[in-house]
């Protein structure tokens, strides 16, 4: 049937053929009964740990085993390069690539110029889940890539790679393997031109972890997150940067990330943010001049446009500052995106130093987040972001006065400028 004649749209009936295995009997079946929770035994959560600590920290301290692992992300940001480097420095464990994409040749070119090609990495090039299946109950290893879900394919569904039906198919499959066989098992997941994982929503419900891969192309940085995970925090962040010889771990990421120092330049301010449970200190530089044209040019990378806009909004109503005849352009240094609310001050600080060509003090940092009516409204784990500016030699801290109140007068070197509205803020930096 060409068209649906429900929603309207055209080609979205997949046809399905009848799965011809073996069914457990109806005896099998009744012999399982409910339990109460009580009575499930509760087993010690032993995680694999890959050896990479930016990997392993983004997952909750490691895999767990029995999972299955979706890594996502865009064409050449270095998805096969991480978990092949994650393969070769396993602790105690063997690991199997199953590479759809590649030959058995290209991969050991690539682990050669990566210099990971030890003897407990075990390939295997196929595409075909029968005998996928097949090389997984054979295999002794613990760890298992399957590089990529899109390419699997399975003779019971009559249609091509990588469409709903096989996605589907090859996730509910491996999802059984997994936890029958207690492996992990991490697939690479393609992504669509908008940036979202493509095929079917159920793969990204039927998997234990989703994790993205990101970066920008003219940038060096890569940034893992979590966005889903049965076992541990979400929304962490990993830092990578990418060399010659793969993928290299940033434990410090503020120091590269933080590239104002002692200058003394205009539309620049230092944030404290957070992304998870880790602290950042990120550069956002803004840029405001007098527009050309009818309609004035807004454009912010990294950041909320429609956040950006309400912190001009308040801006101008609020402190008279107008920026309706200038051009607005602000930026997160670096190509991080930061969905942070702590960010509102310094982008704010950022904008107005920009427009009034006055630099703000130098070894400052700010955080806080920015009401309708000109407040500035407490945040998150303060205590964190004042260790994180203390380590890196920042000498005062703009922030909320409710924050200041409830950190603890000991152990803090730096000055602290507790305000309680963005007017003050600015009266007091500026």
């Amino acid at each position: 049937m060409g068209r649906c004649p429900v929603c309207g749209e055209w080609d979205t009936f997949v046809e399905e053929r009848h799965d011809s295995r073996e069914r457990p009997s109806r005896e099998a079946v009744r012999s399982v009964h409910p339990l109460p929770l009580s009575a499930v035994g509760a087993q010690p959560l032993e995680r694999l740990q890959t050896g990479i600590g930016e990997l392993d920290r983004v997952t909750g301290g490691g895999f767990v085993p029995g999972s299955l692992v979706l890594l996502a992300g865009d064409p050449g940001v270095g998805k096969s390069t991480l978990l092949l480097q994650a393969c070769a420095q396993l602790r105690g464990a063997s690991a199997l690539y199953i590479s759809g994409e590649e030959s058995l040749e290209q991969l050991r070119l690539r682990a050669e110029r990566l210099s990971c090609a030890p003897d407990q990495l075990w390939v295997f090039a196929e595409t075909e889940l029968d005998a996928i299946e097949e090389a997984l109950a054979q295999s002794q290893a613990n760890f298992v890539v399957i590089d990529s879900i899109h390419t699997l394919y399975s003779p019971t569904v009559d249609s091509p790679p990588g469409s709903v039906a096989q996605v589907r198919e090859a996730a509910a499959r491996l999802l059984q393997v997994a936890k029958s066989t207690g492996k992990v098992i991490v697939v690479v997941g393609h992504v669509t031109k908008e940036g979202l994982i493509a095929g079917p929503k159920v793969l990204e419900h039927i998997v234990d972890t989703v994790l993205h891969f990101e970066g920008e192309t003219p940038y060096a940085y890569r940034v893992l997150r979590a966005i889903k995970n049965r076992f541990g925090p979400t929304h962490e962040l990993g830092f990578f940067e990418m060399t010659a010889a793969g993928l290299r771990e940033l434990p410090n990421p503020s120091a590269l990330f933080m590239t104002h120092e002692a200058r003394a330049e205009s539309g620049v301010a230092l944030a404290a943010v957070l992304e998870g449970t880790r602290p950042l200190l990120v550069e956002v530089q803004a840029l405001v001049t007098p527009s050309t044209y009818a309609v004035p040019q807004r454009s912010i990378t990294g950041y909320d446009y429609r956040r950006l806009h309400m912190i001009m909004a308040v801006l101008e109503r609020r402190l008279g500052i107008a920026l309706r005849q200038h051009d607005l352009f602000a930026n997160i240094v670096g190509g991080l995106r930061l969905d942070d609310p702590a960010l509102d001050l310094a982008v704010a600080l950022a904008i107005v130093s920009a427009y009034r060509d006055q630099p703000l003090p130098p070894q400052t940092a700010v955080f806080g987040e920015i009401g309708l009516t000109g407040e500035l409204r407490p945040v998150r784990l303060p205590e964190i972001r004042l260790r994180e500016a203390q380590r890196l030699g920042i000498r005062r801290l703009l922030l909320p006065k409710a924050n200041a109140e409830t950190l603890s007068s000991t152990a803090i070197e730096v000055e602290l400028l507790p305000v309680e509205r963005l007017s003050l803020a600015l009266s007091a930096i500026l």
